[in-house]
């Protein structure tokens, strides 16, 4: 498979030939769906915390005598019948991460690369070098590439600290790095842009 390439004004700039065997049939589709289920769930702060009745603050005395007053029996000011008690079976702080091996996260990542290489929704630009590190600057690269109608990734070789701070402000854009790029994010995304540099160093991930 080929990929056009283009300069950041949306003009032809050659063709990226693609080395990574691209995934045509429904192999890896399990691989995407737990990866990205633990994805989602490392997203988690898992911080939610509810007092149990041994927890609550207040005294320990019985409300009331057992017998005699012809109300039901009350042990406890903290039971859970009454407000302000504890709470039965409540949230505790907890880890949600899940666990997902270093080969099923690769074919995931494959997977997610070659249905959207598929689609038609990869872009390859031969470099992503702003003039300035403004909005302005970013959203004319994005016009001129077609791709400012939607969500877009743009994924770069390294971190760029210009392509960062020009990027923050515009709505549905992502900014991801080759070396750090998930399955989430490629799925996420309308569309995803490259710089020629950063897709090799994916196509370099998944053939280790």
């Amino acid at each position: 498979m080929k990929l056009a390439i283009k300069d950041l004004k949306g003009n032809p700039a050659g063709e990226l030939d693609v080395s990574f065997e691209v995934i045509d049939n429904g192999r890896g589709t399990q691989a995407v769906h737990d990866t990205v289920v633990a994805f989602m769930a490392g997203q988690r702060s898992g911080t939610a915390s509810a007092k149990t009745m041994g927890e609550v603050n207040g005294t320990g005395k019985k409300p009331w005598r057992q017998k005699g007053t012809g109300r039901a029996r009350a042990g406890s000011f903290a039971s859970p019948l009454w407000r302000g008690g504890g709470v039965v079976h409540g949230p505790k702080p907890r880890d949600f991460s899940k666990k997902v091996n270093k080969k099923v996260a690769k074919l995931s990542l494959r997977k997610a690369l070659s249905e959207r290489l598929k689609a038609g929704d990869i872009l390859v630009v031969d470099e992503f070098k702003l003039a300035a590190a403004k909005t302005k600057e970013f959203a004319g690269v994005l016009r001129n590439l077609g791709v400012d109608g939607g969500t877009v990734l743009v994924v770069v070789a390294g971190a760029d600290d210009a392509i960062e701070r020009a990027s923050r402000n515009i709505l549905g854009v992502g900014l991801a790095t080759a070396t750090t790029v998930n399955t989430y994010e490629l799925l996420r995304y309308d569309k995803l842009v490259f710089t020629k540099e950063a897709f090799a160093k994916v196509e370099a991930r998944l053939a280790d």
